[in-house]
């Protein structure tokens, strides 16, 4: 039985257009430091991909490859035009994944999957963790207990462990922890009890630098390990820089050998002291900042970060166009570029999206930042929506996990959307609103003669609140407060 023509276009969309639609969605979602290693992640495994100098560069051109994965001129009006608004086509995008909710089950490539394995990841950092009473030092002393050692060699390396800073590097040289007269011998005793704090546990601690920190963790028997002591030894600014053409020239090595050693690396731990830092919060890293001018008005800015500019490699742009190149390598490199033409559109196209979400909810909440969190406005996410043009699932995304730093400290940009009332005026009132100001007036009551509910209601009218008694009641309850009977009897106790 021949399908339906609506059902046929759809199942053509849910092929064509998953796999970008999955990435557009997940970088606009991704908070700033989740992007930063999204995109380490992204130019470790794509070798297409580089950073570009923007002072040296001119602007980043895109590369009109054929997609091998592209669709046939009939289903060509179905797919994101590469040359069209980005936000238009995103907002295409999630329309489709409205009408088809369980499109992705159906992708090798899911959501689903990459928050299982950032789950299962978090999951195997926090099964590692250190007791949160215990410090590095702590540790690191403990496992000297068991080694037998002269006690000047103990009292160095106790004095070496106690200068590691937060993340198991010694941050001073040598001399710096010696007496300024110290002589070769006591230069000797330094560097031998250096030698068995670096052998202690975590691997790597005892480092001086990266190159040291990241060597320390080798063993004979890992994958590729002479290539991975050459990379870290020779070749560490480069991997930073994703030159895999350049490591390439000077090793010797092929490029998918390089993959595979820098893969190895990465599961390498830069900072071996940080599991035992007191405090596992993580930190919050604000995406959007917002300024006030003279006149009162409020313009917001993304915090870009350690974000690195990208670009198509240039080696790679020669390798496509260059006749020497194999049938195969032609159709690898072509894949590897529309994956990072992907990448750079949907990094260009989140902090778009946000700045403009970010500054429509600014706008609605002036009186919020000019006066205080009484003073917060009702936001339902449709409104900024409506106001930016875009899907409603496009505002809860970008504000997702992301924080703001204001002038009235750091906030998260989902505490701008409350829910409110109507009150007796008609008017709407922030739950929040009601919420401060009721806690302010029990607060100050005279807990001999308590507020009942009418006088609440008629207290709030005084400050510019108009709300029913019902509503009061019900705010109150959700408060956990007492009733005025129950306040004034637990205050005469």
């Amino acid at each position: 039985m021949r399908l339906s023509f609506g059902l046929e276009q759809r199942l053509t969309q849910k092929q064509v257009l998953a796999p970008r639609m999955i990435q557009s969605m997940e970088i606009l979602q991704l908070p700033l430091q989740a992007l930063e290693e999204r995109i380490e992640q992204e130019m470790s495994e794509n070798p297409v991909l580089e950073t570009a100098d923007p002072a040296a560069e001119g602007p980043v051109e895109t590369v009109e490859v054929e997609n091998p994965d592209s669709p046939s001129e009939s289903e060509q009006e179905l797919v994101v035009d590469e040359t069209s608004n980005n936000e238009e086509d995103f907002e295409r995008l999630l329309d489709l994944d409205q009408q088809i909710p369980d499109h992705f089950d159906e992708q090798p490539l899911t959501s689903a999957t990459r928050r299982q394995e950032e789950s299962d990841r978090r999951h195997d950092q926090l099964a590692n963790l250190a007791s949160p009473t215990e410090t590095l030092q702590a540790a690191l002393e403990m496992q000297l207990t068991e080694l037998d050692m002269v006690s000047n060699l103990r009292l160095m390396a106790e004095r070496i462990i106690s200068s590691l800073d937060s993340n198991g590097y010694l941050a001073n040289s040598l001399k710096d922890l010696l007496p300024p007269d110290a002589g070769d011998e006591e230069i000797d005793l330094a560097r031998e009890a250096l030698t068995i704090v670096q052998g202690l546990d975590p691997a790597g601690v005892g480092a001086r630098n990266l190159k040291e920190c990241l060597l320390l963790q080798l063993q004979p028997n890992m994958a590729y390990y002479d290539e991975v002591k050459t990379l870290i030894s020779d070749h560490l600014d480069d991997l930073k820089e994703n030159r895999l053409p350049a490591i390439q020239r000077k090793t010797g090595y092929s490029i998918e050998k390089i993959q595979h050693t820098w893969s190895a690396i990465r599961r390498l731990n830069p900072k071996p002291g940080a599991i035992y830092n007191d405090s596992h919060v993580a930190k919050v890293t604000p995406d959007v900042f917002v300024d006030r001018d003279e006149e009162g008005q409020y313009t917001v800015w993304l915090e870009e970060g350690d974000l690195p500019p990208l670009r198509i490699s240039n080696y790679y742009r020669q390798r496509l166009m260059s006749g020497d190149a194999t049938l195969e390598e032609k159709e690898y490199i072509k894949r590897k570029v529309n994956a990072a033409q992907w990448l750079i559109e949907s990094i260009e196209q989140r902090r778009n999206t946000l700045t403009k979400v970010s500054q429509a909810i600014v706008n609605h909440q002036t009186a919020y930042l000019d006066n205080g969190p009484e003073y917060i406005e009702p936001l339902k996410m449709q409104q900024i929506a409506d106001t930016v043009g875009v899907h409603v699932t496009t505002v809860s995304r970008a504000v997702d996990d992301k924080w703001i730093q204001t002038p009235r400290g750091l906030l998260s940009l989902r505490r701008f959307f409350v829910g409110g009332t109507t009150s007796a005026d008609g008017d709407e009132v922030a739950w929040d609103a009601v919420r401060i100001k009721l806690q302010e007036l029990i607060d100050g009551e005279d807990k001999s003669d308590p507020y009942s509910d009418d006088e609440l209601v008629k207290q709030l009218k005084h400050h510019g609140i108009t709300v029913a008694r019902r509503t009061v009641t019900k705010y109150r309850k959700k408060m956990g407060i007492p009733s005025s009977r129950q306040r004034r009897d637990w205050s005469a106790k």
